[in-house]
């Protein structure tokens, strides 16, 4: 095994042994997420071990904004990235710092502006002119100063990632080649004062070096705009894209590679960056982070013959995982459950591997985990365990889809039980008198 593949855990649920899967989920039914704190902080641990040294490391709070992910990821030393007032109050829930807090995304409004500088953020990502003045004049009209990151879209760098966010046309930033709008966004605007630049290209990049590949050309482009317009950065925000299954076994990558690789392309667009301090160096992440660290606990409610399918229908949907797969806008996960123990009756060994389609129980044929699976012996009653569904599980489903019932979020810290929580959708009514 190369270095470049090395990995960090072997893909199977690990925050508790089965036995003690199966006593959360007998305590607290299911469906039900799991997140170990202890292995938030190996991969966290891990990650900064892999990056440039004294690099600055943020967590991303969109792949889970459970107030207690986020402040075990603050208690090791990360700050977090955000793009909703939603996001704010998770973090604020979780008692992080809200000065270390980085506000990104391209539709901020100024109500949004002045609610988040009143509550103490001061760093934002600015994607255009008309972004940074807005920031500008929030600033004015709440008495405070804000510094900003102005946000790039450079050239594609390589063709890995689940989902490009830069290198074509897009919503994202501005575009690298729009000398005017930079000189003009690298200009401080009253209050508000730029101190770097802003890249994410791509989500999800399995190849190590094509992430790499990314994070070279992410960094050679914000050197090229800042000498071009004459601007000495404070820090170089270089995104992420670090990658991690999603559903399935599988293992966390580890980068030992890339610490050094940057560290030279540093060097090079940056000489000198030793003896003058020079331009500090931001990642965020939040997939790589969160993902091993969950597991969902789901039970085999039905299994029934169709033609020539099998289904095996679980309690668990795309009101659940999935996404919005529910309404046929993105793809559902490649859903592969490990069996917790075995089904009551089930025989010594079970009755070997069946292939099945995995379904939930929402009354829409869109309800689908994975079209094809192979399953071991399914049975109702089953307890299965889906691993890593860290991120992008619960608060990216259809939690309200069909007014089910939410799944629980345990937190454990290792075989310990921490906390236990269930998210419920709360009706306000509205004022109609005029």
């Amino acid at each position: 095994m190369s270095r470049d593949t090395a990995v960090l855990a072997d893909g199977v649920p690990r925050p508790l042994d089965h036995a003690g899967l199966h006593a959360l989920a007998e305590r607290f039914g299911t469906p039900a997420y799991v997140y170990d704190l202890a292995a938030l902080r190996e991969a966290a641990t891990a990650l900064r071990a892999d990056l440039p040294a004294g690099a600055e490391l943020l967590y991303s709070v969109k792949a889970n904004p459970h107030p207690l992910v986020i402040r075990e990821l603050a208690a090791c030393g990360l700050r977090t990235e955000i793009s909703s007032l939603g996001e704010l109050a998770a973090v604020r829930s979780a008692g992080a710092r809200i000065e270390g807090v980085l506000y990104t995304g391209p539709g901020k409004t100024p109500g949004e502006l002045r609610s988040a500088l009143g509550a103490g953020v001061r760093q934002f990502s600015v994607e255009s002119l008309a972004d940074r003045d807005r920031l500008a004049r929030a600033c004015r009209d709440t008495g405070t100063q804000a510094e900003y990151l102005v946000r790039l879209n450079g050239p594609r760098g390589s063709r890995g990632g689940s989902l490009r966010m830069t290198g074509r046309p897009t919503a994202f930033g501005t575009d690298w080649r729009a000398r005017d709008d930079l000189a003009a966004l690298f200009t401080s605007a009253g209050p508000a004062r730029p101190i770097g630049t802003h890249t994410f290209s791509a989500t999800n990049v399995e190849d190590p070096q094509a992430l790499a590949v990314e994070l070279r050309q992410a960094l050679a482009t914000s050197a090229e705009v800042a000498r071009s317009a004459g601007f000495v950065p404070e820090l170089l925000d270089l995104g992420g894209g670090f990658p991690a299954p999603m559903a399935q076994p599988g293992p966390l990558r580890r980068f030992p590679a890339l610490a050094g690789t940057l560290a030279a392309a540093l060097d090079a667009h940056f000489p000198g960056r030793g003896q003058d301090g020079g331009p500090r160096v931001a990642f965020e992440t939040g997939r790589h982070l969160t993902a091993a660290a969950g597991t969902l606990l789901t039970t085999v409610v039905d299994v029934k013959r169709s033609g020539d399918r099998t289904f095996v229908v679980l309690d668990a949907g795309v009101n659940v995982l999935g996404g919005m797969s529910g309404l046929g806008r993105l793809m559902a996960p490649r859903t592969v459950p490990v069996p917790v123990l075995p089904a009551e009756g089930a025989g010594p060994g079970g009755a070997g591997t069946v292939r099945v389609s995995l379904v939930g129980p929402l009354c829409t044929p869109l309800d689908v985990l994975n079209p094809a699976v192979e399953l071991t012996d399914p049975r109702p009653g089953q307890l299965l365990a889906v691993p890593n569904t860290g991120a992008y599980g619960l608060t990216a489903s259809l939690v309200g889809f069909l007014s089910r019932p939410a799944p629980v979020e345990i937190t454990v810290d290792g075989p310990t039980l921490v906390a236990a929580r269930q998210l419920t959708l709360q009706t306000t009514e509205v004022d109609t008198n005029d």
